[in-house]
């Protein structure tokens, strides 16, 4: 696939055609090196493993540059979110250098510095997963034959502690907030919406005559400007049901805070556009919280609160995963497993009735539906 001559001064040149029929050289100092290297270059190229080696030559920030134009399958927010990673800890490290000399222990090195300088464990994840994503697409452009983010030791995420309010709570945190906002607070703790699903809401989607609200839209606020769209995942479009109290509680707020159009939203901001999370919560959530005496405390604390209410109130893992909109049971009992109540005293006294039954006898078999008499 390719030959090696002796050059003038001594040295041997291997030439070789790549997989794009353009003639490529490379010189060594031994005749044996430059042989390894053509058998390497064919065994790379039957495998389809093969690369150019001037694209490993391309600098990272120029690779960037090139591929993150090309990219359209990330939200707003999440575009947002890789962008930030980017500018503050990836370009910094390695905008210069050549992506085909990124090593595994650059990397490695890499994220023990973000974790040394007292980055939280949630953020050195991040960025390390955005420069993984990055070099990924390098391999997937050909440009690199491998990425040398594998297996890279990552500080552990300890998940926040879940803070779970009682109704009592419930209704004092309503009651001190600003009135326009006492629905939201009892909606959330007993419906289990994010907060981007509540700002999105429309009038339209709530059916108070049965009970229910269909989750269809969110809303989010990237660098100051608010997008409406639809809910990250398809479990997130769902319907919720109220609770009959809840309900009365919503009539009594569209007829004085929001307008009578199906599209309209139902908690508007103070200035009847989408509510900004991060004003509301400024203005709004945290001297309610304060005045209610339950500080610390996170508007994301109330979906976890309907959750532990949904559980209390005897709702099923599968029910509850469909109401709040999560892909699976397997995440509700991984991070509320512990709050169903008596759950493992049932299963040992079921299993303890089982083992005291008498012993089934051969006629007791035979008289089951069923069975067969062969």
């Amino acid at each position: 696939m390719g030959h090696v001559r002796k050059l003038a001064n001594g040295r041997y040149e291997a030439r070789y055609r790549g997989v794009d029929r353009r003639e490529r050289s490379q010189r060594f100092g031994t005749k044996r090196d430059a042989v390894r290297f053509l058998e390497r270059v064919g065994a790379d190229q039957q495998r389809g493993d093969w690369c150019d080696p001037a694209g490993g030559r391309i600098l990272l920030t120029d690779w960037l540059d090139a591929w993150w134009g090309t990219t359209v399958n990330l939200r707003a927010t999440s575009r947002a979110r890789d962008e930030s990673y980017i500018r503050t800890h990836v370009l910094p490290a390695f905008g210069p250098v050549p992506i085909g000399r990124i090593t595994h222990l650059d990397v490695r090195t890499w994220v023990a510095e973000l974790t040394a300088r007292g980055l939280a464990p949630a953020t050195v994840q991040k960025a390390y997963q955005t420069l993984s994503k990055v070099l990924r697409a390098a391999v997937d452009a050909n440009l690199i034959s491998h990425s040398p983010c594998r297996n890279i030791p990552l500080p552990r995420v300890e998940r926040q502690e879940m803070r779970f309010l009682t109704p009592p709570e419930v209704a004092a945190l309503s009651g001190a907030i600003n009135p326009r906002y006492r629905a939201l607070v009892l909606f959330d703790a007993y419906c289990g919406l994010r907060l981007g699903e509540l700002a999105g809401l429309r009038r339209g989607r709530l059916d108070l005559l049965r009970s229910q609200v269909r989750v269809a839209e969110i809303a989010v606020e990237v660098r100051g400007q608010l997008t409406l769209g639809v809910p990250k995942t398809k479990a997130g479009q769902r319907t919720v049901p109220i609770p009959r109290f809840v309900a009365e509680e919503l009539t009594a707020h569209l007829t004085e805070f929001a307008d009578a159009a199906p599209e309209a939203l139902v908690f508007p901001g103070a200035d009847g556009g989408a509510l900004r999370s991060n004003a509301w919560r400024a203005r709004h959530w945290r001297p309610a919280v304060r005045a209610a005496g339950l500080e610390p405390l996170r508007p994301h604390d109330l979906r976890h609160t309907a959750v532990s209410l949904w559980i209390a109130a005897g709702a099923s893992p599968k029910q509850i995963a469909t109401w709040a909109g999560h892909t699976s049971v397997s995440v509700v009992l991984d991070r509320y497993g512990h709050l169903f109540p008596g759950h493992e005293e049932a299963v040992l006294a079921r299993l303890e009735d089982l083992g005291s039954c008498p012993p089934v006898s051969d006629a007791d078999v035979l008289a089951l539906p069923g069975s067969s008499n062969l």
